[in-house]
């Protein structure tokens, strides 16, 4: 008598689970992940002018042109300047601690003024806002430590020692539209 060899049945691996698994690890993944989102450059406009009113008149002493160009050239008052200078020079024109003519009167009338060209590089006209930004962060931080042996940072908001160093050194910017020349 012959006997006819069984075939076996070969194991299976039961994957009734996997679907579980796998939509355990996706939810895991999407809670834990975070997302950045690009909130923009953040600027406090001030309110739009009434239809009848007129723009209040500024000194030329008080006003700083910054005009960066097409290639990523800094022009300050109609002054070539490297882009790592640009902080200085504005400390020096927003503060005038020599009570030069030709600089502002005060830290408060003092206004700068931030013009490109269309074709001027994102990244160089975001570097020119964080040099601008800066020069108005290291006069508040220097008034602050001279008035209160602290840096701005540490300052709680709204407190008046805060609200005296914001009122000595306004940020008073001026973002121009972008011209074709």
């Amino acid at each position: 008598m012959l006997l006819k060899k069984r075939k076996r049945e070969e194991p299976d691996i039961n994957g009734s689970s996997m679907a579980d698994i796998a939509f355990l690890l996706l939810i895991f993944f999407l809670v834990t992940t975070t997302i950045n989102v690009d909130t923009g450059i953040g600027l406090v406009l001030p309110p739009p002018l009434q239809e009848d009113q007129e723009p209040p008149p500024i000194k030329e002493r008080n006003l700083m042109n910054i005009l960066v160009n097409s290639e990523g050239r800094v022009l300050m008052d109609e002054q070539p300047y490297q882009l790592t200078d640009v902080k200085e020079r504005l400390k020096e024109f927003i503060d005038n601690p020599n009570n030069d003519p030709d600089l502002s009167e005060s830290p408060d009338m003092a206004i700068v003024s931030v013009k490109t060209q269309r074709q001027t590089p994102y990244r160089i006209y975001v570097d020119m806002l964080d040099e601008v930004m800066g020069a108005y962060k290291e006069l508040r931080d220097a008034a602050s430590r001279a008035n209160y042996g602290v840096p701005f940072g540490a300052l709680q908001d709204n407190s008046p020692q805060h609200e005296q160093i914001t009122d000595m050194y306004p940020k008073k910017i001026s973002i121009a539209e972008p011209g074709d020349n």
